[in-house]
């Protein structure tokens, strides 16, 4: 099913959503990688604050390649969600609302996922260039010397994903491999 959804939202938005749901985000979201996460992970260990108020936001694991002129961004594909793994939970624990990579979760944030309302989104592997389209503005606001792994801010119009963990636990990468089981 199709729904659009402005982001930020909150955990009654996100309990509406079913894994297998096509998605269409406008508003404000975030990227972070590997490197800033591992930042934002000391950082909540040292009892400091983040560079981002998490609470009901999206991150998006994606370090983008530079913008061509007139563009605000380059290609801005997923990057394997597994590598944020470690740090995910937390972040889930204080609020975050949705992730978007590609690729599986471990145990330890489906967990986190269910336990805090929270959805995993997919985006389209290799299709890069064309979700730079549905960006309409990117600014670097945190750990900038990190380059493409910095935390960005981005304005995004009909942003395409696809739930694969609901807030329910339900995972489109194991039903849909049943489903197709079924049907040979």
């Amino acid at each position: 099913m199709d729904k659009h959804l402005n982001v930020p939202f909150d955990r009654e938005e996100a309990e509406k959503l079913k894994a297998g749901d096509y998605v269409y985000l406008t508003g404000t979201i975030y990227t972070a990688r590997d490197a800033a996460h591992k930042r934002m992970y000391e950082a909540l260990r040292k009892g400091e604050e983040l560079p981002i108020a998490v609470q009901n936001n999206v991150i998006y694991y994606m370090g983008p390649s530079p913008a061509r002129e007139g563009r605000p961004i380059g290609s801005a594909g997923p990057t394997t969600a597994s590598r944020m793994d470690k740090y995910a939970p937390a972040l889930l624990d204080l609020g975050l609302r949705g992730m978007i990579g590609k690729g599986k979760r471990n145990a330890d944030v489906i967990e986190a996922i269910v336990r805090n309302r929270s959805v995993y989104f997919a985006a389209v592997g290799g299709a890069g260039a064309l979700l730079s389209r549905s960006i309409i503005s990117s600014e670097v606001i945190a750990y900038d010397d990190l380059g493409t792994e910095a935390i960005r801010k981005l304005e995004v119009k009909d942003f395409p994903v696809i739930v694969v963990i609901d807030c329910q636990g339900n995972n489109l990468y194991e039903t849909a491999v049943m489903q197709y089981a079924e049907k040979i």
